[in-house]
């Protein structure tokens, strides 16, 4: 971008930018958007969302958002570009505040293999597109958050799976009338939207013209370019809360209503995370014509059921969902109406967790076993984390024997000519504080050990209120206890901290579980004296914690 002659430089510096105020001002923002939607006054929503798309901190938190935390953040679009240095992150800041018209690039079509042994199209937009899909997101969200269904858990602030889950255990446990379920599956969901109806329901959003440039400025595969005359590319910042826009009315074209409190009053009750849905009915007959009503009102938007994967089955039969498997097993001595509902990992999970820990296994043969500790952990604690909340302790218990043996299978291809004794006093020990187990893999001279499954405590996850949405301004203190709550998903050493500090960045005062890689921070530097006991550490972000440093070199 050019500057004009003689003109000051108005590019920020990236390592000065006030983290705190830029989310601050970002935050209040949104809120006034969700504020006036929920009052109706869409004369001010949309004076709001033309100052939130000119916000200078919008433009620089969807900058850091896309080039520093994203993982696809090293993955370049047609052109080749990624931003990686200070300097490209300010220059890209400004692009974004110029006032030229934006021209949309074509996104890159990449495949990424399948579970099933097939292949899904991704569809990657450039760096400085993804830039700006944030900034429009931004605006857009809120304004959505304060219309869309208490059901839909995919891809929203201050949702997740989790939720959804702990969803479908309230409407299925034991004694429960809705027992029939439609397993919807949306076949090609984001390569087969329709764009008219979506813009349609956008409406006069001060960015329209900018979402209608990024779903039909077209796919690059190879040396091919393709128009792209239906869908949105799966790769993109703002495609998933497109789904959700094009989806949302799901609840109202199946008849599911609720009381002004928010319980249910109808036959039917409705789950979805952005475009897996799973339809609860009462009896078999409701859930075909709940199947057909779905697909009716599906086709307008340019989607249709997959007949493979849309299966209609009853709770005794079980179903899988977001990784978990729901089903109702009969236990007539030990329960009143002779049927318990368990959520477990599925069968699928199972054998995908073995798969990604075999191929790291086989990748980490003669590395040194530190090595093979830092990158086993985190597979372990995310996995076990994520399916802690069912009933997961005898599958935790059985992996953790096939770790067992893997680990013993590493060592003897390390040391293949030694005893068997010589190996366990190597690698195995009581290398866990305040455990008995004498065959814990790890490394005795650096006290490092491989996490155990079963050492992850289950916990039951409480769902999300109704409708509630971060972006409503008068539940600040249910989302406050809510952040304070999820520390135990975070390695043990951090865990304290991210206690005492409420669940925020004691830098940028943002919460600590948006994905960031976590970092401790000594406030006086060891290197000056400073103590290593908790009084001088605080928990902050990676990139805030470079910023610290930044701040504390000398020019």
């Amino acid at each position: 971008m050019r500057l004009p002659a003689n003109g000051p430089d108005r590019r920020p510096r990236w390592h000065t930018v006030n983290w705190r105020q830029a989310n601050r001002t970002v935050r209040n923002l949104r809120q006034r958007i969700f504020r006036a939607t929920q009052q109706g006054d869409y004369r001010k929503v949309r004076s709001l969302q033309k100052l939130m798309l000119r916000c200078h901190a919008n433009a620089l938190l969807s900058v850091r958002q896309v080039s520093q935390v994203n993982k696809g953040k090293d993955t370049p679009g047609i052109d080749n570009l990624v931003v990686k240095t200070p300097e490209a992150r300010a220059k890209l800041v400004n692009d974004l505040r110029d006032t030229h018209p934006w021209r949309v690039q074509p996104v890159r079509r990449v495949y990424i293999p399948k579970p099933n042994g097939k292949r899904r199209p991704l569809g990657i937009p450039s760096i400085r597109d993804r830039a700006l899909q944030a900034v429009v997101r931004n605006a857009l969200e809120p304004e959505w958050e304060a219309k869309f269904e208490g059901c839909s858990y995919g891809f929203r602030p201050g949702r997740g799976c989790h939720d959804a889950i702990a969803k479908l255990f309230n409407l299925c446990r034991g004694g429960m009338p809705k027992q029939w379920i439609v397993d919807a599956d949306i076949q090609g969901a984001f390569d087969h939207l329709a764009h008219r109806p979506l813009l349609r329901s956008i409406g006069s959003f001060p960015g329209r013209r900018l979402i209608e440039q990024w779903l039909k400025a077209g796919v690059v595969e190879g040396e091919t370019f393709y128009h792209t005359e239906e869908g949105s590319p799966q790769g993109g910042v703002i495609s998933p809360l497109l789904m959700n826009i094009a989806l949302h009315g799901m609840e109202n074209a199946l008849g599911i209503t609720h009381h002004p409190n928010g319980v249910l009053k109808s036959p039917r009750a409705l789950v979805r995370y952005a475009d897996d849905s799973v339809i609860l009915c009462e009896s078999q007959e409701d859930a075909k014509q709940a199947k057909d009503d779905l697909a009716g009102w599906l086709l307008p938007r340019g989607l249709t059921l997959s007949e493979d994967k849309t299966r209609i089955v009853h709770l005794t039969e079980g179903f899988d969902y977001l990784g978990f498997n729901v089903r109702l097993y009969p236990t007539p001595q030990t329960t009143k109406t002779g049927w318990k509902l368990l959520i477990k990992p599925s069968a699928k999970s199972i054998k995908g967790f073995k798969a990604r820990l075999r191929q790291a296994w086989r990748s980490l043969r003669g590395k040194p076993i530190r090595q093979v500790i830092q990158r086993l952990n985190p597979i372990i604690r995310g996995w076990s984390n994520y399916f802690r909340i069912g009933v997961a302790k005898d599958t935790f218990h059985k992996l953790d024997y096939w770790m067992w043996y893997r680990s013993l299978r590493w060592a003897k291809y390390m040391h293949p000519h030694k005893p068997m004794g010589w190996i366990k006093r190597r690698y195995f020990g009581l290398w866990k504080e305040g455990s008995a187990d004498q065959w814990v893999f790890g490394d005795g001279r650096h006290r490092g050990y491989l996490l155990r499954l079963a050492w992850t405590p289950i916990r039951r996850h409480v769902m999300v209120k109704g409708w509630s949405s971060p972006d409503d301004p008068t539940l600040h203190d249910y989302w406050k206890k809510r952040r304070e709550k999820q520390y135990p998903t975070l390695p043990k050493v951090q865990q304290g901290y991210a206690k005492s500090q409420n669940g925020r960045c004691w830098h940028c005062g943002t919460s600590l579980y948006n994905d960031e890689e976590l970092h401790i921070h000594h406030l006086v530097p060891r290197s000056r004296g400073g103590p290593d006991d908790p009084s001088n550490k605080r928990l902050v972000h990676l990139l805030c914690h470079q910023q610290i440093h930044a701040k504390m070199s000398p020019v």
